[in-house]
C-alpha cells in the first residue's frame, strides 16, 4: 500500500500464536518456560506485533483510556471475593497494572505474565508498588510459559479492534485450558461484537482521497515518457488495485459520534470465555438484518464495536457485575474507537428501510492477526421495493 493503514502505530496489547506445550514444569530462576513448536514463525512475528509494546508510549496510550481503566478496577475491586487469598495469572501484563490491582485486592499470588521487554518496567512498577512478595513478573509468551501451579483467576486485557483483530485472545484460551482451575472465573467473562448502520463524510472523502491519488499517477505516467522515454502506464492498473485497497477497502479505525448510527446496531458474535474455543473465533459468518430509524439520510456504511462484561462464572458469579464498551459515544470514547467500513457509493435510506446482511470476517492468509471481512447487504425500501445486493471486501489491518 502507498501509505501504512490507519492506527498502524498504535496496536494493542501483543501475544503469540497457540501450539501445544508440554505441561512438565522447568524452573528458571524465577520464570518457567518450555520449548514448544511455533505455528508461525516466532521471529517474524515478533518483529511484525510483539516488539512495538515494549515502548511506554503504547502502554500509556492504553493506561490513558479511562473507560478501559475504570471498567477493569471496578471488575477487581468491587468483586474482591474473587481476589482475596486466590491465585491470578494476568495474560499479557503490559506495565503489570492489572497485576498490581489484583495484589491490591488481596490476591495471594499473581503470574504476570508479558512477551515483551516491557516485563522490566512492569518488575520496576511491582517494586515500587510493593507488591513484589505477590507478584511474580515472567518474561515469555504464554504458550511458552509454565507454571508451578494452576490459577483460580485469569485476568487479561486481550480485546484488540473490533474484539478479534490481533487475535491475542488464543493465548488467553491457551492459559485457560492449561492453568484455569475447574470452578475458576475469567475477567473478563463474557464478550459481544456489533455492527450497526452509519452515515459519515469520510465516504466521500475517500473517494476523492482515490482518485487524487490517480490523477497524481497519471501525471506521473506523462512524465516519464515525455523526459525519459518510458511507457509506465502498464503499471496503472496495479497501482489502481493498490490505491483501492488502501482507499476504498481498508477499515478506518473512528470514534463515532452515536447520532451518526442511524439504525438500530445488531449483536452478531458472543463469546463466553469459559467455553470459547479458537476454532470458534477462527473466522465467523452469519447473517443479521438492520433497521434505519433516520429518514431521508445517507447509509454510507457500516460500524464495528464490541463491550466485555466481568460476571464471573454461573457456579462463581460476580457479586457486582461491570461492563467496558466501545460503542460510540459523545463523552466516553475508548482507544479501540470503532471499525468503520465505508460503502462507495453511500446508499440514500429512509426511516423503515431494512437491511438483510450477510458478513464474514477470516483471519488474514498474509498475517494471522489481521482480518478480512466481507458484507453483501440487500436494502428493503420501507415500500417493499428490494435493491440489488451489494458486495463489499475489507481488511482490518
Amino acid at each position: 500500500m502507498p501509505l501504512p493503514p490507519p492506527r498502524s502505530s498504535h496496536p494493542r496489547r501483543p501475544s503469540s500464536p497457540s501450539p501445544t506445550a508440554s505441561d512438565t514444569p522447568m524452573a528458571n530462576g524465577d520464570q518457567f518456560m518450555a520449548e514448544v513448536p511455533a505455528s508461525v514463525d516466532k521471529d517474524v512475528d515478533f518483529a511484525n506485533y510483539f516488539c512495538t509494546y515494549a515502548f511506554l508510549y503504547h502502554q500509556k496510550e492504553m493506561l490513558s483510556d479511562r473507560v478501559r481503566m475504570e471498567a477493569y478496577y471496578n471488575a477487581v475491586f468491587r468483586n474482591l471475593t474473587h481476589f482475596r487469598d486466590k491465585v491470578v495469572l494476568d495474560v499479557g501484563t503490559g506495565s503489570g497494572i492489572l497485576a498490581i490491582w489484583c495484589a491490591q485486592a488481596g490476591a495471594k499470588k499473581v503470574y504476570a505474565v508479558e512477551a515483551t521487554k516491557m516485563s522490566e518496567h512492569a518488575r520496576e512498577l511491582v517494586k515500587a508498588n510493593s507488591v513484589g512478595d505477590v507478584v511474580e513478573v515472567i518474561e515469555g509468551s504464554m504458550e511458552d510459559v509454565l507454571l508451578p501451579e494452576k490459577v483460580d483467576v485469569i485476568i487479561s486485557e486481550w480485546m484488540g479492534y473490533f474484539l478479534l483483530r490481533e487475535s491475542m485472545f488464543d493465548s488467553v484460551i491457551c492459559a485457560r485450558d492449561r492453568w484455569l482451575k475447574p470452578d475458576g472465573v475469567m475477567y473478563p467473562s463474557h464478550a459481544r461484537m456489533w455492527i450497526g448502520p452509519i452515515r459519515s463524510g469520510l465516504s466521500e472523502q475517500k473517494m476523492n482521497d482515490m482518485e487524487n491519488a490517480m490523477s497524481d499517477w497519471y501525471c506521473f505516467v506523462d512524465e516519464m515518457e515525455s523526459q525519459y522515454g518510458v511507457n509506465m502506464n502498464v503499471l496503472s492498473k496495479p497501482y489502481r488495485d493498490e490505491n483501492e485497497k488502501y482507499y476504498l477497502k481498508t477499515s478506518l479505525w473512528n470514534n463515532l459520534h452515536p447520532n451518526q448510527v442511524i439504525g438500530t446496531p445488531a449483536v452478531i458474535k458472543e463469546i463466553d470465555c469459559l467455553t470459547a474455543t479458537i476454532d470458534e473465533i477462527r473466522e465467523l459468518r452469519v447473517k443479521f438484518s438492520l433497521r434505519i430509524n433516520l429518514d431521508r439520510t445517507r447509509l454510507s456504511g457500516f460500524a464495528g464495536w464490541f463491550d466485555v462484561h466481568f460476571r464471573g462464572s454461573h457456579q462463581n458469579p460476580a457479586k457486582n457485575e461491570v461492563e467496558l464498551t466501545t460503542a460510540p459515544s459523545e463523552d466516553n470514547p475508548t482507544h479501540w474507537g470503532q471499525q468503520t467500513f465505508l460503502l462507495h457509493p453511500p446508499l440514500r435510506v429512509n426511516e423503515g428501510d431494512k437491511l438483510a446482511v450477510s458478513f464474514s470476517m477470516v483471519r488474514s492468509k498474509h498475517n494471522h492477526r489481521l482480518m478480512d471481512v466481507e458484507f453483501t447487504s440487500e436494502l428493503q425500501q420501507s415500500s417493499g421495493k428490494m435493491h440489488s445486493p451489494v458486495f463489499s471486501k475489507f481488511y482490518i489491518e
